[in-house]
């Protein structure tokens, strides 16, 4: 388990899930809903067979000991690379998506398994590499964890609103970090295909809303609110025969399925989801990216992927 910036407690969760937990160590875990959705499981249930989160390394080195004690990771290592002969497998942690390449090139030509935390890549360049890894042989996997959020199983299971013509979610901090947690079930629920991007940042607030078309001519409208924390996670389908809506909030049980679906893959070499997915949900960020530093012009996500091609 590699990396941890502010912000982002997923050396906690991530390693308790696999390995279970310390309850006295992990209350002082900064990030208080990381305990409580732990806490909330049944006693002894936390924690995922046959794989273990061995080695940690925290980009502030005064931070892993905490770590360590309340997710139970026996070693704390110097430098990331020193867990190479040690690990079958690496997590780079950190949700900064301009610096992942960075962070994951030792471990792609050690030839390990790498999952990248959301989002993988944020410009044309360092998308272009992780596509030339991967194409090349490299074992990569990255997601947001909603892609596997419980709440979607009765949507994918049966028609919620017949024929859909629209589709809306809420969001919080910024499209860059965030924006991926809605794409990936919105994905799940279209499939792929989606044709183009405007992201409008006019208003105040720190708030922006991006506007998508996919090519089943469903629109899907986001908007991203940096200080609305609480409103996070809102998805609402209509359709021709009526509306749903749902909130995203069993998150133990999405990271959990996030996590295993790793570990099978490390196992096995077959991922949940085709790489070909998250290159078009890193095309679709970077279109809206695109779109906000060219005053909202609508991006079309063929232009990013020609330009990850080329």
């Amino acid at each position: 388990m590699l990396g941890m910036i502010p912000g982002n407690g997923h050396p906690y969760s991530w390693s308790a899930i696999v390995n279970g937990f310390d309850p006295v160590a992990m209350a002082a875990c900064p990030f208080p809903v990381i305990p409580r959705y732990l806490g909330a499981q049944p006693a002894g249930s936390v924690r995922l067979p046959h794989a273990q989160v061995t080695h940690l390394w925290t980009d502030v080195a005064a931070e892993a000991a905490q770590v360590a004690a309340a997710a139970l990771i026996p070693h704390v290592v110097a430098r990331p690379e020193d867990v190479i002969g040690h690990v079958d497998a690496v997590v780079i942690a950190t949700d900064d998506g301009f610096d992942h390449v960075r962070r994951a090139r030792p471990f792609i030509e050690a030839g390990l398994p790498v999952f990248v935390d959301k989002p993988l890549a944020l410009s044309v360049e360092d998308l272009r590499t992780f596509v030339q890894w991967q194409r090349a042989g490299a074992r990569i996997q990255s997601s947001s964890g909603l892609r596997y959020a419980p709440e979607l199983d009765g949507l994918l299971a049966r028609a919620k609103a017949g024929e859909l013509r629209w589709l809306a979610a809420t969001c919080c901090k910024t499209w860059e970090r965030y924006g991926i947690h809605l794409l990936e079930p919105v994905f799940r629920l279209l499939g792929p295909g989606f044709v183009s991007v405007r992201l409008e940042s006019h208003g105040t607030h720190g708030t922006e809303v991006a506007h998508l078309l996919h090519r089943s001519g469903v629109q899907f409208t986001l908007p991203v609110m940096y200080d609305a924390g609480p409103s996070h996670g809102l998805l609402t389908i209509c359709g021709t025969e009526g509306a749903h809506t749902l909130r995203f909030t069993d998150t133990y049980t999405a990271f959990r399925r996030q996590m295993a679906g790793f570990i099978d893959f490390v196992r096995t070499g077959a991922s949940a989801h085709p790489f070909s997915e998250t290159e078009e949900l890193m095309a679709v960020l970077i279109a809206g990216l695109r779109s906000r530093a060219e005053q909202s012009r609508r991006v079309a996500v063929a232009e990013i992927l020609e330009q990850i091609s080329s």
